[in-house]
């Protein structure tokens, strides 16, 4: 039986029998305390904590879920996975013990032609926990399961809860007995590798307090309300319909092991290491396909950085089967072709799947090559001085460098019989974040203690924004420091941060610059104002310098804006809008945004996708955003329920925390975002939006910088201006510079290669002359000399190849040649083999050459590169080079 109909039946079962098919829930979990989905009830976790009231008293669900604590174990054991389904049937009230007991029972054994598995009542055993002798009353007078087929097992294996306080309750499991070529018999709690389980019945009957562990916390009472929770592994019970002896070889799985093994040339089944690293690529494959169809790319952190490690691992496992070309394109369609079974919205979404992975492979591919040259040499240096831990410092390089997860440079060095100083590693790591973090809060806070701010906060509470509707406005002075630290006054010249109870100034934040401007205070000081943030939530902080006067905590004053300025961001704040609107438009919802900046007259945007957009899209997307401006679309804001927000559609924006009551800003019928800034009234206000063009600023990450209004128009003038003065200089058309300027640079590319190739000869045909002239040193022809000035290090190196290769092979030979290049000199010197044989070698000679030329230099034996600083020393070099050669031999 094929998984897509193992998951058919259990839908069609349950739907039957009164339950609401509910369908997955996307792996990113709608839950702050997780990265992913992990279990099948996740979904339902409000209902069961009370959060909210279930619209339903059953419900049947098939969960895709993913799991990592184990990930080095996958390949080596039977039922190790990162993906798994969880075949899910849950009551809120309704059923409880007897009634979820008899319906697995049921499905279990009932026969395919009736709609069931079909599996022999005779191989079920059933666990149940240690005195819930309701359970095995049940399972044995109810559903009819022998006595002795009937365990009891502990609050570690059957009783389930959260791990928080809340309901909780005794499991019983069913567990199918595979035979005696597993193991021993006895039942499950003597084998779980023989008696597989299969089906978790949780009970949820109990109310739990706080604790730790699986086993110490208190039972405070019972529920109200009795639930149940099962799960069933699509993937185990897939293992035993299909009588496979793992999960790796059903269906799912073992066609993208089969596609492996044909690219790889490695059989499975051969070996026992090459059928771990199969299991590897199938599985975490499999679960990446599933990740990038949920809307996970690569990154270096959180669900991001689970999906890159999972990725590098199965790329990594590609290449020690031997596989030196990029496959993951070829296995990820096997993958979506046989999940797409279940899940046809992979299929739909193929082409996106493909691309981030594909891109997420070149990237690993490139740099694991180098990584694991460096990972190969700090090896090597461990063990030459007799240690057995890589530090801290070599595994935070790899990954700060080369982008190696710790993980696998974790794997790698175990292969090689080392350790890793994880913990120094993860300190660096937390360094890192914490420079990040302070320089992040710096910029909030110019250094001062977050509770000089808080206590303005106890004191006076939120200043109230005004700047929504005025660019000026009356204020007093709730709050005052000067260097960090609050004070009663402060006078001219003094930098000052202050507090007001009120203000027109924007303070940044969600991707928009703060407003600068002036506060006259009534005593006819006045403060310059360059800067406003809120450190803490609620307060905004004016930082600037006193310019006249004296101010003093309290004082009213009069706050004005840059007017100019609040325009200019207000037109660039619209125009991301716009940007964000019509790239998801030409690229779909994964064009989400990722980061922005709304500067006076520009901004920059960034947004997902797996590729650069290319030319002819972005155009569009420019073309588009013009279009909406030549609508002259109004642009409004509303403050509603988050709720309502979401049923309007309204985009949420990157890097706000937003609470039960939203800002929604709309423009027209084009765009509809949550977000606290400041816009424009109408879009025919902005003008102009040019974009200058996009670029990667990380993994799956692209950045699009643009102009508005005033400055898009200067940089277009500006550019007709150079435009202008091509075309006078080539004498054609503006529409003809294209090509005009192609046929130039081809015309001068091939001047340059004719030059380099008149230039080459020239130095090739004195090789003849410098073999001949090669004096005899001790036995050993020597040949150096000086090449023409601006002989290339490619050009010198070719030449004493060839010098040396004119040259009889039974002579042992040295060939050094010397040449300046813009003033720098370099040499390059090759031994043949019968010169090596008396002990010369061209590493040993290039470093004695670059010493005296004031620079450094090595490579091998038989040839080696060095250079200088000290043009003049190239004789000496040459004499030096002489000597040593003499000296070499003069003991041999």
């Amino acid at each position: 039986m094929e998984s897509a109909e193992i998951r058919r039946r259990w839908l069609s079962f349950f739907e039957e029998r009164g339950h609401t098919v509910v369908p997955s829930a996307s792996l990113i979990a709608d839950d702050p305390t997780l990265l992913l989905v992990n279990a099948g009830m996740v979904p339902f976790k409000p209902y069961f904590l009370g959060e909210v009231k279930p619209p339903f008293d059953r419900a049947v669900s098939v969960q895709k879920c993913v799991r990592t604590p184990d990930i080095e174990e996958v390949g080596k054991t039977t039922r190790h996975g990162t993906f798994f389904q969880m075949c899910g049937n849950f009551s809120f009230g309704d059923y409880f013990k007897e009634g979820a007991s008899k319906l697995a029972w049921e499905l279990l054994t009932s026969s395919v032609a009736d709609g069931g598995y079909g599996l022999d009542p005779e191989k079920l055993w059933i666990t149940v926990y240690e005195d819930d002798d309701e359970a095995e009353r049940i399972w044995r007078d109810v559903v009819g399961v022998p006595s002795e087929r009937i365990q009891r097992l502990g609050k570690a294996d059957n009783f389930w809860s959260m791990g928080v306080p809340g309901p909780c309750g005794p499991c019983s499991e069913v567990n199918y007995d595979r035979g005696p070529e597993f193991g021993v018999e006895g039942g499950p709690v003597v084998n779980d590798e023989r008696y597989v389980e299969i089906w978790n019945l949780v009970f949820m009957q109990y109310e739990r307090g706080e604790g730790t562990g699986k086993e110490d916390y208190p039972i405070l009472g019972d529920l109200p309300a009795k639930n149940i929770d099962t799960g069933l592994g699509l993937e185990r019970l897939a293992m035993i319909l299909q009588d496979v002896p793992n999960m790796y070889e059903t269906d799912t799985l073992r066609v993208v092991i089969d596609k492996a093994t044909e690219l790889t040339g490695v059989r499975y089944g051969a070996a026992q290491d090459s059928d771990v690293s199969l299991r590897v690529v199938a599985d975490h494959l499999r679960t990446s396909v599933m990740m990038i169809a949920d809307g996970v790319t690569p990154g270096n952190e959180g669900r991001g950085y689970v999906l890159r490690r999972i990725m590098r691992r199965a790329i990594r496992n590609l290449r020690i089967l031997g596989s030196q070309e990029p496959v993951v394109g070829a296995l990820v369609d096997v993958v979506i072709e046989t999940m797409g079974l279940q899940y046809p919205e992979i299929v739909t979404d193929r082409r996106r799947i493909e691309t981030v992975a594909l891109a997420e492979e070149a990237a690993f591919l490139k740099t694991l090559k180098s990584g694991t040259n460096i990972l190969d040499t700090a090896v090597t240096e461990t063990k030459a001085k007799g240690g057995s831990v890589l530090s801290g410092d070599q595994a935070f390089l790899l990954h700060d460098t080369w982008g190696f997860p710790i993980d696998l440079t974790l794997e790698m060095a175990a292969e090689q019989g080392l350790s890793v100083d994880e913990g120094g590693f993860r300190r660096l790591m937390q360094e890192q974040r914490d420079r990040a973090k302070a320089d992040a809060r710096a910029k909030k806070t110019g250094h001062a203690d977050l509770s000089a701010y808080r206590q303005v906060a106890d004191a006076a509470g939120v200043t109230e924004f005004t700047g929504y509707l005025h660019t000026e406005g009356e204020a007093t002075i709730v709050g005052l420091l000067v260097g960090g630290v609050p004070a009663p006054a402060a006078h001219e010249g003094d930098e000052v941060e202050v507090v007001l109870d009120r203000t027109p100034f924007y303070a940044e934040g969600g991707g928009q610059l703060a407003d600068t401007g002036r506060i006259r205070i009534d005593n006819g000081a006045v403060i310059e104002v360059r800067d406003v943030q809120q450190p803490v939530p609620g307060v905004s902080v004016h930082k600037g310098v006193v310019q006249v006067g004296e101010v003093t905590l309290g004082s009213a004053g009069h706050c004005v804006i840059d007017v100019v300025r609040r325009r200019a961001i207000a037109r660039a704040h619209s125009a991301t809008h716009l940007t964000h609107q019509a790239l998801r438009d030409a690229l779909g919802p994964t064009a989400a945004q990722a980061g922005s900046e709304n500067a006076p007259g520009r901004f920059r945007f960034d947004f997902g996708s797996p590729t650069a957009v290319p030319g002819t899209v972005l155009t569009d997307v420019e073309q588009r955003i013009n279009e909406v401006l030549a609508r002259e679309l109004d642009v409004t804001a509303e403050v509603m329920s988050m709720d309502d927000a979401r049923k309007q559609g309204a985009i949420a924006e990157f890097g706000e925390k937003y609470g039960e009551r939203v800002r929604v800003v709309t423009i027209g019928d084009f765009s509809k975002e949550l977000c606290g800034g400041t816009h424009v009234h109408n879009t025919a206000q902005l003008g102009l939006v040019k974009l200058l063009g996009e670029s990667s600023i990380g993994s799956g990450v692209r950045r699009v910088e643009a102009l508005v209004g005033v400055d898009a128009y200067q940089f277009l003038a500006r550019e007709h201006t150079v435009v202008s003065q091509l075309t006078e200089l080539v004498k054609g058309r503006p529409e003809e510079l294209p090509e005009r300027i192609s046929g130039m640079l081809t015309r001068l590319r091939d001047a340059e290669k004719e030059i380099e190739r008149f230039r080459a000869e020239k130095v090739l045909q004195a090789a003849a002359g410098l073999a001949q002239g090669a004096q005899d040193v001790r036995g050993v022809a020597l040949a150096s000399g000086r090449v023409p000035d601006g002989t290339t290090a490619d050009d010198l190196r070719k030449l004493v190849l060839d010098v040396r290769g004119r040259i009889p092979g039974d002579r042992p030979a040295v060939v050094a040649l010397f040449s300046v290049v813009a003033g720098r000199p370099l040499t390059v010197i090759a031994t043949n083999e019968a010169a090596r044989e008396r002990g010369l070698k061209a590493g040993d000679l290039v470093r004695t050459a670059a010493k005296t030329l004031g620079g450094g230099g090595g490579g091998k034996p038989d040839i080696a590169q060095g250079g200088g600083q000290n043009a003049a020393a190239v004789d000496e070099a040459l004499a030096a080079v002489e000597r040593q050669v003499g000296e070499s031999l003069a003991g041999v």
